[in-house]
């Protein structure tokens, strides 16, 4: 089958996402109603199929003006070193022009790094409250 990318979330099966994310040790946790409401609260999306079969999510956040930034970028296993992350990031990237476009990740530094991406040795974070235990309707 041929590979395709999405830019909407018409039909995204979130059931399927969070067992293949699961799988493939990827999983922070989320519903699938928290994984929906996370991209749909996002600047820019792409979902990867094979066929009807979902092998692969990115997603930015961004003011679509000057800063975004990149999270939840994953490939199904058996379909890792294919070149369907760095698609995804291309289409991602297309939407992000002019930006300061950031990431924060420990592990694939290469691939990210072949994206242009360098590394910059400032960065914090903060969960405020408990984690995942924000919005009760998600």
């Amino acid at each position: 089958m041929a590979i395709t990318f999405n830019l909407d979330l018409e039909d995204v099966d979130w059931e399927e996402i969070k067992e293949k994310v699961s799988e493939d040790h990827f999983d922070n946790g989320r519903t699938p109603k928290q994984l929906k409401a996370s991209f749909e609260n996002s600047f820019a999306t792409c979902i990867a199929y094979d066929g009807e079969q979902i092998i692969g999510k990115a997603r930015a956040l961004s003011d679509g003006v000057c800063n975004a930034y990149i999270l939840d970028v994953w490939t199904y296993s058996p379909y890792r070193s294919q070149c369907i992350a760095s698609e995804m990031m291309q289409k991602l990237f297309k939407q992000l022009t002019g930006q300061h476009v950031y990431l924060f990740t420990d592990d694939t530094m290469e691939f990210y790094e072949n994206l242009g991406f360098k590394q910059q040795s400032i960065g914090m974070g903060k969960v405020v409250g408990k984690w995942l235990e924000s919005n009760p309707k998600y």
